[in-house]
């Protein structure tokens, strides 16, 4: 990641502005904030949290077969 161009006061800006994106989201540990947490330890790996781990997919769920159909009366 080039950060080479960024002054301290940018460089701190943006840490703050992920932190308080990632703790003031409904949904802390939401996938859809790792790209948010990646940058974080990228900029500043000391605040990262060391925790964190997203959790693969589940698998899909095999489809349950009926067997014989039942008749109605």
């Amino acid at each position: 990641m080039a950060t080479d161009d960024l002054t301290h006061q940018e460089r701190e800006a943006v840490i703050a502005a992920l932190k308080e994106k990632i703790d003031r989201d409904r949904f802390p540990h939401s996938p859809r904030l790792a790209p948010f947490r990646a940058a974080l330890a990228k900029l500043d790996p000391a605040s990262a949290p060391k925790s964190f781990q997203p959790k693969p997919p589940l698998p899909e769920a095999p489809m349950r077969s009926r067997g014989g159909k039942r008749v109605r009366r």
